[in-house]
């Protein structure tokens, strides 16, 4: 049989290697070989519009007018929004704005203030 680990995620013995990644092809989790590579806390690196690195608790500056769908309000260029969360996904921030609520934003129409 196969030396090879089973896959963390599901749990599949159907994995195989492709570089210097495990890869599992029921699920798709793909993991790295090392396994000093993996933690459990591993978060992908977020940075903003300047290249610097954003993390939870951060303010930031937005750099661009948004629209916000569903409403007819812009989000306007300059606000600040305090203590934002790093969330996985296209629009990688989570934060509440004074005036507006709830809401995500893309991580590129944003600077560290």
């Amino acid at each position: 049989m196969s030396d090879l680990p089973p896959c963390p995620e599901c749990g599949s013995e159907f994995t195989y290697e492709d570089q210097s990644l495990y890869v599992c092809p029921e699920c798709g989790h793909e993991w790295p070989k090392d396994a000093s590579q993996a933690t459990a806390d591993d978060k992908p690196v977020v940075r903003d519009a300047n290249g610097n690195e954003l993390s939870d608790g951060d303010t930031v500056t937005v750099i661009k007018d948004l629209k916000i769908k569903g409403a007819s309000s812009v989000l306007k260029v300059g606000t600040r929004v305090k203590n934002i969360r790093l969330i996985e996904g296209d629009h990688n921030i989570d934060c509440r704005i004074d005036g507006i609520g709830a809401m995500q934003l893309k991580s590129e129409f944003v600077k560290k203030a």
